[in-house]
């Protein structure tokens, strides 16, 4: 079997997730894994997160507690990013410089734009933070759908919309990598810790193959160059079971509206 392995998340600079990729599939090599083995960029990523020939992937925490109950977690990177603390992440809550001071609760009855309903960081996230105001829903005048952060961030540099939330990796490779893009925009708070982007694997999967891609992704976060060009600065082990505070979270929040 033609095994797949990709990094769709994080993959705002091509050239360092190019390099992450062939690094992995070198060190699988060396370890002597069994099969055959590529990079792909899939278009569609909740079919390719469900593939049978999936080796390695990485998904949002919300899809794998909603969408994908029969992948096989892996694991999660720890990120350097402003935000990240070793496994965990969390939103940036992100509008125009001319808002720079002002908290979530000044922007009752404004714009509101997300990246997708599936999204842990750019909706689910925002939705704990107006339940922890305390305030009535719906909170915002309107929500709009961008379809991914970087639109969403689009939308508030053209004004159709007044606030967005996040992810603080996303928001610091922006920085990085496309500064045009995140210029006049200023962080005004941010959402509660969540457990990193789960690292997933078919179901397929067998337990030894498992524990050398776990093997393979700790010494990859080892590696100073994905420091540098990523943000990479560690990893954990991680199960399904890490991931059932958004479950839990969901539950909470079941009444919110934005």
């Amino acid at each position: 079997m033609l095994w797949n392995i990709a990094f769709p998340m994080y993959d705002l600079h091509p050239p360092a997730t190019d390099a992450l990729a062939s690094w992995v599939l070198r060190h699988l090599d060396r370890l002597a894994l069994p099969g055959e083995r590529r990079f792909v960029r899939p278009d569609d990523l909740l079919a390719h997160w469900q593939r049978g020939d999936l080796l390695l992937s990485q998904t949002c925490g919300f899809p794998l507690i909603a969408q994908l109950p029969q992948v096989q977690v892996v694991g999660t990177f720890h990120y350097a990013a402003p935000g990240c603390e070793k496994r965990l992440y969390r939103s940036v809550l992100v509008a125009r410089a001319e808002d720079k001071g002002k908290t979530l609760s000044d922007f009752y009855r404004r714009r509101v734009v997300c990246n997708a309903p599936d999204s842990q960081s750019g909706y689910h996230a925002l939705r704990g933070s107006l339940a922890q105001l305390g305030v009535g829903t719906p909170f915002f005048q309107s929500r709009t759908w961008s379809g991914s952060h970087r639109h969403s961030l689009a939308a508030l540099r053209e004004k159709t919309a007044d606030i967005a939330a996040i992810d603080c990796v996303s928001w610091a490779l922006m920085a990085r990598y496309h500064p045009q893009e995140t210029a006049g925009l200023v962080a005004v708070g941010e959402t509660a810790l969540t457990p990193g982007l789960p690292l997933i694997t078919s179901r397929h999967t067998s337990p030894e193959t498992l524990s050398t891609l776990r093997e393979a992704l700790s010494a990859a976060a080892q590696e100073s160059t994905f420091s540098d060009s990523l943000f990479i600065n560690g990893f954990s082990p991680a199960s399904r079971a890490d991931y059932d505070v958004i479950r839990a979270r969901r539950e909470q929040h079941a009444g919110v509206v934005l």
